[in-house]
């Protein structure tokens, strides 16, 4: 039992590790190695510093962006500009138009230049075992399914990918799972039917993850009254989350996984993702990346959590 869990904690890090990797090249050192042609290099520099942009610049960007690169030759490198702008184009609220175009460009790369199907993540894939969809196609299903984006794309992988999101959301759907805070205070989902609970999967590396942490932190202080949990759920030690938490004045709860084995059952890759249950269990709301407080409202409000704005 023990030899199974560790290779299902050795898998799932091996994902991570090859997610964070794909973003890397796109947004480190890599890029300096990549031969940009001259139409290409502005482009990527701009996709390198959308992060430092005010939310309000980086939505008209990113939308310039997606319409730039559409325009490239269909190369390897598009490729590389479009699945990378998709990758960041989820972090915040930067508007349905801009998402749409982001979506059908990196549609539109993809019919140029179809991928083949990835390597299966098992050690020793089992022979009858369909293979994995590539990224890029699955990043495109998660536009479509979670940004409610359109894509025109006659393909067997994204097809695939799409099916696969389905799956993922099906095991949400009864989630279970018990958990320690950081003072050791055990939480079981189950134990908290009749409140709203929103589930966050976070860590203190990750950008995004820190940005939408106040505006977390303002909606536990708001809705707590009214039966809003939070759970942060963090697969790093107590002695590298402790400290962040503490420093950031957090008090929601901040639970440890770090076998990962809930990241494991709500099939979490990237992060950060949050998952909003009602009152009676049931999921009604999901993220793939950051949100806004705008966006963390509206999808409370599906629990039938709403904000007195008299």
């Amino acid at each position: 039992m023990n030899e199974v869990r560790t290779r299902r904690q050795l898998l799932a890090l091996a994902v991570m590790l090859t997610v964070f990797s794909l973003c890397g090249q796109l947004l480190t050192a890599q890029r300096k190695e990549i031969a940009w042609s001259s139409e290409e290099k502005p482009l990527a520099d701009q996709l390198h510093g959308l992060r430092s942009l005010a939310d309000d610049v980086r939505a008209e960007t990113t939308k310039n962006l997606a319409l730039k690169i559409r325009q490239l030759p269909a190369t390897e490198n598009k490729l590389r500009l479009a699945y990378g702008l998709a990758n960041l184009s989820t972090e915040g609220d930067f508007g349905h138009a801009a998402l749409q175009e982001v979506a059908t460009t990196l549609a539109d790369t993809l019919k140029e230049r179809p991928l083949p199907w990835a390597q299966q993540k098992d050690e020793q894939p089992a022979k009858d075992k369909a293979p994995e969809p590539a990224s890029p196609y699955v990043e495109l299903a998660s536009l479509v399914r979670y940004e409610h984006v359109d894509a025109a794309l006659d393909n067997d992988q994204y097809r695939a990918a799409l099916a696969r999101l389905e799956a993922d959301d099906r095991k949400r759907e009864h989630a279970e799972f018990s958990l320690k805070d950081l003072t050791r205070k055990t939480w079981t989902f189950s134990d908290l039917r009749g409140k709203v609970v929103l589930v966050n999967f976070w860590a203190t590396w990750c950008p995004p993850c820190r940005k939408e942490m106040p505006d977390l932190e303002a909606l536990y202080t708001q809705f707590a009254s009214q039966g809003l949990v939070i759970l942060g759920i963090s697969d790093e030690e107590a002695a590298k989350v402790e400290p962040f938490i503490r420093e950031r004045k957090v008090t929601f709860p901040v639970l440890l996984d770090p076998g990962r084995d809930v990241n494991t059952m709500f099939v979490v890759g990237g992060i950060p993702k949050s998952f909003v249950y009602d009152r009676e269990g049931k999921l009604v709301a999901q993220s793939i990346d950051m949100r806004t407080r705008e966006q963390f409202l509206e999808m409370l409000s599906k629990a039938g959590l709403k904000e007195n704005r008299n």
